[in-house]
């Protein structure tokens, strides 16, 4: 598994955000289309009705957020330690981002949880931005970009790549 711009690719599929667990918010893209994942947003979204993805809420990296991140690590650790048998403490959830989903019928906004901790940086928010326009495009642009990104996940050891290999993927993608 591994995070390239605002998708999470893992063993061939691709996700907006981070992929769900159990009820938790999602979203997939699959060659059959935009699928919403969790409670309250179940539904596949058919390429050919998809006029557009739009992804808002989306937190940027920035030296503050990494300090933080670093910081409530820190806090959850002696929390744990020290105050074990409270349980799960309010906010222990990531933060979420919005997908939109535009079709004929009016704009769906679904949810998926942010998979990067310390935020995105912008240079890739902008180049997946244009990748999700892109697969708006057409049936035969959608499947391929689409097939380009599964097959690198399945191939993919290592996790997460380093940010100059992830914004080359996403240009490449891109083409």
């Amino acid at each position: 598994m591994a995070m390239v711009g605002l998708f999470w690719i893992t063993e061939g599929d691709v996700y907006v955000g981070a992929k769900p667990t159990g009820h938790g918010p999602g979203v997939r893209l699959t060659p059959g289309g935009v699928v919403g994942l969790g409670d309250g947003q179940s539904q596949l979204w058919p390429w050919e009705d998809v006029s557009g993805l739009t992804v808002r809420d989306i937190p940027e990296k920035t030296l503050m957020r990494q300090v933080g991140v670093v910081g409530d690590a820190a806090l959850n650790v002696v929390g744990e330690l020290v105050l074990p048998v409270f349980g799960p403490r309010a906010g222990d959830a990531p933060p979420r981002l919005t997908v939109e989903v535009e079709t004929p019928q009016g704009t769906r906004s679904l949810a998926a949880y942010v998979a990067a901790a310390a935020g995105y940086p912008q240079s890739e928010v902008d180049l997946s931005r244009s990748l999700l326009s892109r697969l708006t495009e057409g049936a035969a642009t959608m499947e391929t970009t689409l097939a380009a990104m599964a097959e690198w996940g399945r191939g993919r050891e290592g996790g997460t790549p380093r940010r100059a290999e992830r914004e080359a993927l996403l240009r490449k993608w891109l083409d």
